[in-house]
C-alpha cells in the first residue's frame, strides 16, 4: 500500500513537498538546472508535440532561474502550484506536473497539465504523481473541481486521465497553440465528489 505524506517544509521560503514510497513531488530549485536541463534536451522530440513551441532560450539557465522564481511568486500568490517530480530515492528527475490557473469564488478549481521525460514514460510515474497531486488539490487546496485539456490523439494521456477516475466533458477547438499551431482539445474533469463516491 502507497502512503503519500503532505507536507510544507520551512513556510518562509514557501517549500512544499508531496510524497510518497516511491515519488517525490516538489517546487522546482535552482539546483535543479542540470538534471531539467538533461531530461528536457534529450526528451525534446518526445515533448514538443504536445508543448508550446520552446522558445530560442528554452533550455538555458537564465531561463530556468527566471521559470524558478516566477514558479515561486505563482505558488506564493495562490495561482498556481508548479511541481517537479523525482523519483525519492535516488532523487532522480522524472518529469513535472502544474497546478495552474487556481481559480476561488464561484468557481474553486484548476487546471492540472504534466511532462515526463521520454525514458520515464510508461513506467507508471505520472499515475503515481497524480495520486500524490489528487488528493493535495481537494483536501489541502480545497477546490472542487480539477480540469485537464487533453489533445485527442495523444492517447498515452487520455489513458492516464481516464485511470485517474476523469471524466470526458466536451471538445474544445482549437483551444491552445501547441507546437505552433491551434489544437483542438478534449476536456476532462474530476470533481471532489467523483473521489468520495
Amino acid at each position: 500500500m502507497t502512503r503519500s505524506v503532505f507536507r510544507f517544509l520551512s513556510r518562509q521560503s514557501e517549500t512544499l513537498e508531496l510524497a510518497s514510497d516511491r515519488h517525490l513531488l516538489r517546487l522546482p530549485r535552482f539546483q535543479d538546472y542540470r538534471q531539467w536541463y538533461q531530461l528536457r534536451s534529450e526528451s525534446r522530440r518526445f515533448l514538443e508535440p504536445w508543448e508550446p513551441t520552446w522558445r530560442g532560450d528554452e533550455l538555458t539557465e537564465s531561463s530556468f532561474r527566471a521559470r524558478v522564481i516566477r514558479n515561486e511568486q505563482e505558488f506564493s500568490s495562490g495561482q498556481a502550484v508548479p511541481l517537479l517530480m523525482f523519483e525519492r530515492e535516488e532523487k532522480v528527475l522524472l518529469g513535472g506536473l502544474t497546478i495552474g490557473y487556481i481559480r476561488r469564488g464561484a468557481a474553486q478549481c484548476c487546471m492540472i497539465g504534466y511532462w515526463m521525460g521520454e525514458r520515464h514514460a510508461g513506467h507508471g510515474h505520472m499515475f503515481g504523481a497524480l495520486k500524490l497531486a489528487i488528493p493535495y488539490i481537494f483536501s489541502s487546496l480545497q477546490l472542487h473541481r480539477i480540469e485537464a485539456a487533453c489533445i485527442p490523439d495523444n492517447t498515452r494521456s487520455i489513458r492516464l486521465l481516464e485511470k485517474a477516475g476523469f471524466q470526458q466533458e466536451g471538445y474544445l477547438r482549437e483551444y491552445l497553440k501547441i507546437n505552433g499551431e491551434w489544437r483542438d482539445h478534449v476536456m476532462y474533469s474530476l470533481l471532489a465528489a467523483d473521489r468520495r463516491s
